[in-house]
C-alpha cells in the first residue's frame, strides 16, 4: 500500500484518468472527490464487498441448479 499525505485542495492522479481530490478535513473525517470516466465504477469498500458476496451467492445458487439439471 502506498501512503501519501495530502492537504485540503490537493489531489492525486491514478492511471492518467482518475483524480482524487481532498475536498475537506473535519476532525477524523476526510471528504474526497473522485473524477473518473463513467465506465469505471467507484464504490465505497463496504458496498463493493456486499456486491461481491451477492454475486458469489448467485453464482453458487445457479451452479447448484445447473448440476441438478445435469443429474
Amino acid at each position: 500500500m502506498l501512503a501519501l499525505t495530502r492537504r485540503k485542495g490537493e489531489a492525486l492522479v491514478i492511471n492518467n484518468n482518475i483524480e482524487l481530490t481532498i475536498l475537506d478535513i473535519k476532525g477524523d473525517q476526510v471528504k474526497v472527490g473522485i473524477s473518473a470516466p463513467r465506465e469505471i465504477p467507484v464504490y465505497r469498500k463496504e458496498v463493493y464487498l456486499q456486491i461481491q458476496e451477492e454475486n458469489k451467492a448467485v453464482v453458487n445458487a445457479d451452479g447448484l441448479e445447473a448440476l441438478k439439471k445435469l443429474l
